[in-house]
Formats: C-alpha cells, structure tokens, sequence
C-alpha cells in the first residue's frame, strides 16, 4: 500500500496549520509541525527554545552565534544554528514518511518529498489573512498587517534559501487551495479525493 504523506505550505494566516490538523483528524494519521522541533532537539539534545528561535527562518549571514558543539564542523568551520535544524528537521522528514502516514506542515517539506507525497499550498487573500490573524492573535489591524507581511517574507526566505526553488512558483504543488474560498472542510475533502 502507498503511504498517505500530505505535505503543506503555507502562508501565515491562512489557516494551514488547522487545515493540516484537520486532514490528519480526517484520515486517522499523525500531524508534525512543531513537533518537528522537539524531534530535532531530541536528536542532538538541543533546547527547545534554542531550536525555536531558528525554526524556520534563513541564518543572519553576520551572526553565527555558537550555541552547541553540533555547530562545530570537524574541520573548525561553524554551522548557524538554521543549518543544523533544517539538515536534522529534513532527516526525521525522510524517515517519518518511510515509516508513517501523515500529515507534514512547513519546514519545506513539500520540496523535500516531492514526488512521495500530495503537496499542497494553502493561501488566501491578504484581506482574509489580516482578519483570521486579527481574530487568532488580538492584534490591531496595522499590527496583524505588519505580521502577515514579516511572517510571509519570512517563510518565502527561508524556503528559498533551503530549496532554490521560488516559494510562490505554484508548479512545484499538486493543489493550490485558497482557503477563504473553499474552506476546511472542502479542502479535507479534496485532499481526500486526491490520494
């Protein structure tokens, strides 16, 4: 039997993480997001909080602060902390989807598992996404635009480094959903129908 491995981009407030969680409700399988973090740290007995002020972002090229051995390559060469948990979060990737069926959000796993798993990229308009970070987080409307616009820049930063793809380039997805349109429970079901 082929696994069931969905792996979902996102952009921030566009409700991707709940859609993740509900398609793993729906289909009775694991969900990884930041349990990917807690995966990592206890691969190389890293804090928590050490990993989660990286996850997900590109390095500073002019800060490489040094704050575990793992970062010292054998040849006295540093490795930013990003580094270190994208290559340990790309691993436990690999293997989740060897071992389990589930559902992956973020940390470019579309782009890692490719042709292994039903890749998706949920957005929405920038309108809607203002709106469910306003409800979500209690921010005034200019603040929740300020985040969605960092947090957007972000991700795509980071995919971009990590991947050499470009985060927008919708080619590289099997389903582009917009979730203000369709829904959670439209889009469960068409994931659904897809695999």
């Amino acid at each position: 039997m082929k696994r069931r491995i969905i792996a979902i981009n996102r952009m921030f407030g566009s409700s991707g993480r709940q859609i993740g969680h509900a398609i793993a409700d729906s289909l009775g399988i694991r969900f990884y997001d930041k349990e990917l973090i807690e995966m990592a740290g206890d691969a190389h007995n890293i804090p928590y909080d050490t990993l989660a002020r990286v996850d997900e972002q590109k390095a500073n090229p002019w800060y490489y602060p040094i704050d575990h051995d793992v970062q010292v390559k054998d040849t006295y060469t540093y490795v930013p902390m990003n580094d270190v948990l994208f290559d340990t979060q790309r691993k436990i990737i690999l293997d989740l989807a060897r071992q389990e069926d589930c559902v992956i959000v973020g940390r470019c796993a579309a782009n890692i598992l490719n042709d292994s798993a039903l890749t998706l990229f949920i957005h929405a308009p920038f309108d809607d996404r203002i709106r469910t970070v306003m409800e979500r987080t209690g921010r005034e409307e200019a603040s929740a635009k300020r985040l969605v616009r960092k947090m957007d820049k972000q991700r795509r930063t980071y995919y971009e480094y990590f991947t050499d793809r470009k985060w927008m380039d919708m080619t590289q997805y099997d389903l582009c959903l917009d979730s203000s349109r369709l829904g959670t429970d439209r889009i469960v079901r068409i994931v659904r129908n897809s695999l």
